[in-house]
């Protein structure tokens, strides 16, 4: 169940990230926000007390959250352009 947060934050991040144009910096700006918001979520959990290693494992949930969000959302804007 504690899984679902970092998920739904990089959904939220992911969806954020599609107002920059710039792919290059949309592919920075993501991955940085990933960390930082994956170790926030870590340490809300209280994960840190017992191992930092958990930081890369919310991390990767909230990069995967992100990933999920602009792939629907491009697949949604090319549904959307074709109709």
């Amino acid at each position: 169940m504690h899984e679902l947060i970092p998920i739904a934050a990089g959904m939220v991040i992911g969806l954020g990230v599609q107002t920059i144009r710039s792919v290059q910096l949309r592919s920075i700006v993501l991955a940085v926000l990933a960390l930082l918001v994956g170790a926030a979520v870590s340490w809300m959990m209280g994960e840190l007390e017992i191992f930092w290693g958990f930081i890369s494992f919310d991390a990767a949930l909230v990069w995967f959250g992100a990933l999920v969000s602009v792939v629907l959302a491009a697949a949604w804007r090319r549904r959307a352009a074709r109709a």
